[in-house]
């Protein structure tokens, strides 16, 4: 999968490059759809393509119309339907409904006479996050795009959706959203939808510990995209070959090395040592953090013993209850790799805002259904 930062990269490229492209993007859903809000797509001049909309017939229309978006000029808002037999055909999910707007690059990012291009790129890249809004006019069954907002993370914006009211509405959800990095419409009333899309850098993850499963917790989440930092101090554990490419291996004290190395907001710290005493050190350092999440493995009493100090040393009660311990949720394994899966849906559900119930269908639910679909 293309992440946003690659196609705001393709952006400057092509912007270098002089050449024209098409920006694509998912505006709103309905139902099980093949990408989520925010899914982008770019479409330059000579037909080359950069990022995703979920393949298929959709994304084939949407580049038809992106090529007329180039020819005109104009803004395209269009709605797809995912019928049941539009998924048998193409493989599609069915039963949901995207909405996909088509803007001219130059316009994409230009908000109140101000570029944001390199504004998303740094963003993106680790440098202060901004949030993009813009807002979405119902007329009838469709939806117009009728102005844009940026936020940065001190409420500074530029841009506006044309009403003070909604600039103030549209200020304070982005910067909720920007607090999970997730993008989301938002309905304002009966005739306005709101599309947020916070720009962060990619989500980095910090392990203290290279033992068995912290070197799972590390290569599967190098799987889910996370930027990923393993620390230990014994050589048998923090060998790179040991974690393989694409995880940074750190050999150093781990309490230090988390003292010392740059964690930022976007960041999520796992604490997983050898043994109580390197796990209550590597905490204290880590609750000092930016983090936006921490977390602790092993057992209720461990937990409880570490907080005791914590508290003991003067950690503010909150912190100390903000750490997620034990960490992980109870999905009822025990080796290595299941319980790294538990740690990483927990890490999955902060950052999504995800709920952590199952998604079967109930009993009522399937019976209607099957029932409808027999009748």
């Amino acid at each position: 999968m293309i992440c946003v930062r690659a196609v705001y990269a393709r952006m400057a490229e092509l912007e270098r490059e002089g050449r024209r492209f098409a920006v694509c993007t998912v505006v709103r859903t309905v139902g099980s759809t093949p990408q989520v809000v925010g899914a982008k797509l770019l479409v330059d001049d000579l037909g080359r393509l950069t990022g995703t909309l979920g393949g298929g017939c959709v994304e084939g229309d949407a580049f038809e119309e992106a090529k007329r978006v180039l020819d005109t000029g104009e803004v395209s808002l269009r709605e797809y339907e995912l019928t049941e037999d539009l998924a048998w055909d193409t493989g599609l999910v069915c039963g949901g409904t995207m909405w996909i707007s088509i803007e001219p690059g130059e316009r994409a990012l230009l908000l109140g006479g101000r570029d944001l291009l390199g504004d998303v790129l740094a963003a993106s890249s680790g440098g202060r996050p901004v949030a993009l809004a813009t807002l979405l006019r119902r007329e009838g069954k469709d939806f117009q795009p009728s102005g844009k907002l940026f936020v940065e993370t001190d409420g500074s914006t530029g841009g506006t959706l044309g009403d003070g009211a909604l600039d103030a509405r549209a200020t304070e959800a982005a910067l909720d959203a920007l607090r999970q990095a997730t993008p989301r419409t938002i309905a304002l009333d009966d005739a306005h939808e709101l599309l947020i899309e916070p720009i962060v850098t990619k989500p980095r993850l910090v392990i203290a510990g290279g033992g068995h499963v912290g070197l799972a917790i590390a290569k599967m989440a190098s799987q889910l995209e996370y930027d990923v930092t393993a620390i230990d101090d014994r050589p048998e554990f923090s060998s790179r070959e040991r974690f393989g490419p694409g995880i940074d291996v750190v050999r150093m004290d781990m309490a230090e090395a988390l003292r010392t190395i740059p964690i930022g907001w976007n960041s999520f710290v796992v604490i997983a040592t050898r043994g109580h005493k390197l796990d209550a050190h590597c905490l204290r350092e880590a609750v000092k953090t930016n983090a936006r999440y921490v977390g602790l493995l092993g057992s209720k009493r461990k937990t409880i013993l570490i907080a005791k100090m914590l508290r003991d040393e003067g950690i503010s009660e909150d912190r100390i209850r903000a750490v997620h311990a034990p960490i992980g949720l109870d999905l009822g394994g025990r080796t290595p790799a299941e319980i790294a899966l538990a740690v990483l849906a927990e890490l999955s559900m902060e950052r999504y805002g995800g709920s952590g119930r199952p998604l079967r269908l109930s009993d009522d639910i399937y019976e209607r259904a099957v029932t409808r679909r027999s009748s």
